[in-house]
């Protein structure tokens, strides 16, 4: 047998390593990227000392890489200085004591800025749906009903119509911002805004099986508003909120002789008191029509021209409010509106109050219908709504 050939000279130690470089085939390419002067993975975690969310997801990847057997390379290791930042996090992982909402029902604002969206912390953009004012339904009990409704213009006199003092109430009341911020910024000055908003409200004679149950009158109202914020501080603890400008149109939408409309330009402004008081003020001036065309000449001196109202928020559970119309004229003439609303149920875990409300209104004067802009009653409504404030 031939004689092998002399192996090449080498160190001793070397010989075994390349014994099993042969055995075992060619590294991994993950592993030949490294270069031999390159810390450990280990090592590489453990230098991340600025950035304890980044350094725990190294060691839980190149722990990973330890029981699948598989290296980890460079790209699973995140540099202190490229870490990206731990999310943010939202209401619902926030635990119990992150009970303030984010948005236009944030309470860290007050209820007038909640309501108006005045300030920046309070805004919840454009073209959403909001409440107006509270959407009900309800039961009323009155001392009188009209019967045949009528008005000084000739051919607005109804026929008589057998109509019961008990009846249903529905009221439906939305609202959307259109632009907001058209003089202010929204920081120092606060947040100016444009509203659409449209009330409807019907009266149900939901009892009187004689008439078929019909609905006896049904208003419309639609408006556009204007509000600017007017922060200023006002002697005894109160302070201005705001100041608006309003169109409104209302009408009950029949043809004679039931037809009744009329418009209206309304300025308005608001203030309130710490977290337990809000009083808002407006005062009207209403466009003139043609005369023989004006469905009910006399409106202005009967329902008012003028309105003050109050609320008063005894606790998280109760609000009392007054409402106060008048026409300004020596005639006295306008209205009351007492108001209880009571929260039935609690805040929910992250701190959102339920909106809804047991709701019980006192009325007494002009105007709880604009068929009966010209009828004085008194009218006594429980039932339920809901309001967003």
């Amino acid at each position: 047998m031939p004689a092998l050939p002399p192996l090449p000279s080498r160190p001793l130690h070397s010989t075994p390593l390349l014994l099993l470089a042969a055995l075992a085939g060619p590294l991994p390419l993950v592993a030949q990227a490294q270069p031999a002067s390159a810390a450990a993975p280990w090592q590489q975690c453990r230098a991340m000392t600025d950035d304890a969310a980044a350094r725990l997801a190294c060691f839980d990847a190149w722990a990973r890489g330890q029981e699948t057997g598989t290296a980890l390379t460079a790209a699973a290791t995140v540099a202190p200085a490229t870490a990206a930042p731990p999310a943010a996090p939202t209401l619902a992982a926030a635990g119990p004591a992150a009970t303030t909402p984010t948005t236009c029902r944030n309470s860290a604002t007050s209820e007038l800025s909640r309501y108006w969206e005045l300030e920046s912390a309070s805004d919840c953009g454009t073209f959403g749906i909001r409440g107006y004012r509270p959407i009900s339904l309800s039961w009323i009990g009155s001392d009188s009903v009209n019967t045949a409704p009528s008005s000084p213009t000739a051919g607005h006199t109804a026929a008589y119509r057998a109509y019961e003092n008990s009846e249903m109430r529905i009221q439906l009341s939305v609202r959307t911002k259109i632009a907001q911020g058209l003089l202010t910024d929204g920081r120092s000055s606060g947040l100016d805004s444009l509203w659409f908003g449209y009330t409807q409200q019907s009266y149900w004679q939901l009892f009187n099986r004689d008439l078929s149950r019909p609905f006896r009158s049904t208003d419309h109202e639609p408006e556009l508003t204007y509000i600017y914020p007017t922060d200023a501080p006002l002697p005894g603890g109160w302070r201005l909120r705001y100041s608006g400008i309003s169109a409104v149109h209302q009408s009950n939408g029949q043809s004679l002789p039931l037809s009744r409309s009329w418009n209206r330009v309304v300025l308005m402004t608001g203030l309130e008191k710490d977290s337990r008081y809000t009083l808002q003020a407006r005062v009207w001036a209403r466009l003139p029509e043609r005369q023989g065309d004006d469905d009910n000449p006399d409106i202005s001196d009967l329902i008012g021209r003028a309105e003050f109202s109050g609320q008063w928020h005894v606790n998280d559970n109760h609000t009392l409010g007054m409402t106060v119309r008048h026409s300004l004229r020596n005639a006295g003439r306008g209205s009351v509106r007492l108001e209880w609303l009571y929260r039935p149920l609690e805040a929910t875990a992250n701190g959102v109050a339920s909106g809804l409300r047991i709701h019980t209104q006192l009325f007494s004067g002009y105007g709880d219908s604009l068929l009966d802009y010209n009828r004085r009653r008194t009218v006594l409504s429980v039932g339920l709504s809901l309001v967003d404030f």
